[in-house]
């Protein structure tokens, strides 16, 4: 098993760019396993945890309302803002700058095969770095992600998840709000939930945080978390 994962800051990129970037690399992941099945070779299988901010941008998973989208073609272009369809898990979400999106492309049998723990991991790392920032969080019972008063009616969520998974080898990931734009929210209805709110870092510390800062503590919770040796 190879813990070994590869840390790559992609900066602000295209979400086209970054999704075909992901493609790439999952296919040539699932590649080596498929060419070690049938020859019978151990080739070790990468992995990489990439960290990324997107321009405005709306994505529908795959089994998505396009409904939950409240903007047609000339209010997203009001809004500078694109839409993609896309084959993650999840309703639809929002991705813009001074938000934090996380890819972690993992061959899984070189950490567990379980794609529900695997979530679970992903919003303990989450939830580890807000506490770290002052910020009390946790998870909402029934809903993926990560929620701040998850056990009263002023739960909001602060970080989103979909992922998709093959061959055991994940991308996609999760965004976490920093920074980011809130407003952009009140155009869709946010991975189907019309009753909850959305929050930021920024919004519940009252303040601009350093996002390089914040990528430095979830980075090496995440690393923690999944006992990789990143590199």
């Amino acid at each position: 098993m190879n813990k070994k994962v590869k840390f790559v800051d992609w900066g602000l990129l295209d979400y086209q760019e970054a999704w075909d970037h992901q493609e790439l690399i999952l296919n040539e992941t699932v590649a080596i396993k498929t060419s070690n099945r049938n020859s019978g070779k151990e080739e070790e299988t990468p992995n990489f945890l990439i960290f990324c901010e997107h321009p405005h941008v709306y994505t529908l998973g795959k089994s998505g309302h396009p409904e939950y989208l409240l903007l047609d073609e000339e209010g997203l272009k009001e809004k500078n803002a694109v839409y993609y369809k896309i084959n993650r898990g999840g309703d639809i979400t929002y991705h813009g700058p001074g938000q934090l999106v996380g890819y972690p492309i993992l061959d899984l049998d070189n950490f567990f095969t379980d794609i529900h723990l695997y979530l679970r991991t992903l919003e303990e790392a989450v939830i580890l770095t807000l506490n770290d920032f002052g910020i009390p969080a946790g998870r909402y019972p029934g809903f993926t992600g990560v929620w701040i008063d998850a056990d009263n009616e002023k739960a909001r969520k602060i970080c989103a998840m979909g992922v998709r998974c093959s061959r055991w080898v994940t991308m996609h990931g999760f965004a976490l709000n920093v920074n980011t734009d809130l407003d952009y929210f009140n155009n869709i209805i946010p991975c189907g939930i019309d009753d909850k709110d959305v929050t930021s870092m920024q919004r519940e510390l009252g303040h601009e945080l350093n996002l390089s800062e914040v990528k430095a503590v979830l980075r090496e919770h995440i690393a923690s978390q999944f006992q990789m040796a990143l590199f």
